[in-house]
């Protein structure tokens, strides 16, 4: 789902190693990266998706300045050779089968597609000399493709 005013709007794209490159159009880069989780037991959670403090922080960074905007909106598409991509995005509403996630005052919603891709991730925020990103740990992760688009579950 794309928003009205496209200067708002979040996109990723998978890159290498589904590494998510999230790029806010009216701002600075900043970056996504999805990490396949091995031997890792998923734990039932009552929310889908587990942010960290320090994602928390970026996100409430991120809306701090846009007051119309009730939080972000994580989607996946069909994209590359390997199956699918996440999408990070501005939202001002919540959809009738978007899974809400609210933590620490900031609120993530899931949408339909994306709920069982999610399934058991926590979303972190990584800031590094060389990078700034938002990483999806992620265990349901089966691999990903040669050419670093996509993913699949």
């Amino acid at each position: 789902m794309v928003l009205e005013g496209a200067s708002h709007i979040l996109h990723a794209c998978a890159v290498h190693c589904c590494d998510i490159r999230l790029i806010n159009m009216s701002a600075s880069m900043v970056r996504a990266t999805v990490r396949a989780v091995s031997k890792r037991r998923i734990l039932p959670t009552r929310a889908a998706l587990t942010l960290t403090p320090s994602a928390v922080n970026k996100i409430r960074c991120l809306l701090q300045d846009k007051p119309e905007y009730i939080g972000l909106k994580v989607g996946v598409r069909t994209r590359g050779c390997n199956g699918l991509t996440y999408t990070l995005e501005y939202t001002k509403q919540k959809e009738n089968c978007d899974e809400e996630v609210q933590q620490n005052g900031v609120r993530v919603f899931i949408a339909k597609k994306a709920q069982l891709t999610l399934l058991g991730t926590e979303m972190d925020f990584v800031d590094s000399k060389l990078s700034s990103e938002f990483v999806f740990n992620n265990p349901n992760i089966k691999g990903t493709c040669g050419c670093g688009e996509s993913f699949n579950i």
